[in-house]
């Protein structure tokens, strides 16, 4: 709450070890009180500003950017303010899912809104990576029994992922940017695969391309430093464009006028444009099949 009494909505997204136009790192979220946060109302909450809750914690907003991320400084009581977000807070699910007020599945989503094989002390995206949902550890146990091998890529997924894109072309479009940690098992198995590699979600495929944009050869790796890489990936996939890293993708089904639609498209006829109609003929039979969409909803597996 402000000073004033008036109610503050406080969406923490990424802890503010730099600005959100400087180089990329991964810190512990458990070892910072200063975030990058969405605030509301947020006009009414400008630098110098304070908002709280007596006897846990008080925020003061430190920088406001224009595209409506704030760095604000937060004084907590006892502990770091993750710890208190994930004890009084709620989970922030996407827009398009209705709210659930007084609904008994909101809290079910604490658990649902995850993946299972998440590092829950590492607690760095605004989103889940909703491809990953699908997994059970089940179906993971299941998969391992049949000599398949998993490589992890952490993913710091933003707000950006739902914006639509505007713009009446798509080079016009200002894609986001996310920052990704490729640890070395994943750099060995993208230059090394001991079969086809299936990437969960169009945000690892979108970390992968870009890593491999980096390093072109297994000789400028860091595995023989056993150094993860991290970096901040801003690249724009649409066809036509072909794929260095990803042989195969379960992707769930995106939104109208979504970068991750560009996404899926190119890689159903890389180096052409042909996916384009594909990727129609295929939404035209999920709607047609009421296929369930977005983060809850049904996947396809490309090959």
């Amino acid at each position: 709450m402000r000073p004033t009494g008036g109610q503050v909505e406080c969406l923490l997204l990424r802890p503010a070890v730099a600005g959100p136009s400087s180089q990329p790192s991964a810190p512990s979220p458990q070892l910072s009180n200063e975030w990058w946060c969405l605030l509301r109302p947020g006009k009414k909450l400008p630098v110098g500003a304070t908002f709280g809750l007596a006897d846990l914690f008080t925020g003061t907003v430190r920088e406001k950017t224009d595209d409506g991320p704030c760095r604000v400084a937060f004084e907590v009581r006892e502990g770091d303010i993750l710890t208190v977000a994930n004890r009084i807070g709620e989970m922030p699910l996407p827009p398009y899912i209705a709210d659930r007020e007084n609904d008994p599945a909101r809290a079910v989503d604490r658990e649902r809104y995850q993946t299972v094989y998440a590092d829950r002390g590492h607690q760095v995206a605004a989103a889940a990576p909703t491809a990953g949902l699908h997994f059970t550890p089940e179906l993971l146990a299941r998969i391992a029994g049949q000599q398949v091998a998993f490589a992890d890529v952490t993913l710091h997924v933003g707000l950006g992922t739902f914006k639509p894109i505007t713009a009446e072309r798509i080079e016009d479009h200002a894609i986001h940017r996310e920052v990704y940690e490729m640890p070395v098992s994943a750099q060995q198995a993208l230059f090394a695969p001991p079969g086809r590699r299936i990437a969960v979600g169009t945000t690892s495929v979108r970390s992968i391309e870009d890593f491999l944009s980096a390093h072109q050869e297994p000789t400028t790796l860091s595995p023989s430093k056993g150094i993860p890489h991290i970096a901040e990936a801003s690249i724009f996939i649409y066809p036509p464009r072909t794929f260095r890293g990803v042989d195969a993708l379960i992707t769930n089904f995106h939104q109208p006028r979504s970068t991750l639609l560009c996404l899926v498209s190119a890689f159903l006829s890389p180096g052409s444009t042909d996916g384009i109609a594909w990727l129609k003929e295929i939404y035209a039979e999920a709607v047609a099949r009421e296929y369930r969409f977005f983060s809850y909803g049904d996947a396809m597996l490309i090959l």
